[in-house]
């Protein structure tokens, strides 16, 4: 029961930062809240792409904040997680096919080495959520991961 208190709280949260948004922007979070983890990886690479930016630059600027601010960062909770796949398992193919879908970068082979060559780091500096997924995807395969 209060796990399910604590998630409408959340819920209730993010309703309320939603509703202050711009409606252009309100319409675009809206959009993405329907997509896949996959299709959201391809658009934060289409947007890097287009804009020549890197989603990873604001972790750092946030990390170069002056020493006053870091007291307050590490009372929050962590937000960006680190997926490392620590093993493949005995399902090598599932393993390929889980890190394919997360790096859809990487062809046939290059996914085998990478699975191949564990720990390896499938995604940095990944959402909360986005981790979660990810990290549920690879043990569905049979993978041993860990969240940094």
């Amino acid at each position: 029961m209060a796990d399910d208190k604590a998630k409408k709280e959340t819920k209730e949260k993010e309703a309320k930062k939603i509703k202050e948004l711009p409606k252009k922007v309100q319409k675009i979070v809206d959009s993405v809240k329907e997509l896949s983890l996959m299709e959201v990886s391809e658009l934060v690479k289409a947007l890097e792409d287009e804009f020549g930016v890197s989603a990873a630059a604001l972790p750092t600027m946030v990390g170069a904040a002056p020493a006053a601010g870091a007291s307050a960062a590490e009372v929050e909770e962590q937000s960006e997680f680190d997926v490392i796949l620590k093993d493949a398992g005995s399902n090598k193919i599932g393993a390929i096919k889980a890190v394919r879908v997360l790096k859809p970068d990487l062809g046939l082979s290059d996914a085998k080495k990478f699975v191949e060559s564990a720990p390896q780091t499938v995604l940095e500096s990944a959402g909360k959520d986005a981790a979660n997924e990810a990290k549920k995807a690879l043990e569905e395969a049979g993978c041993v991961v860990e969240l940094k």
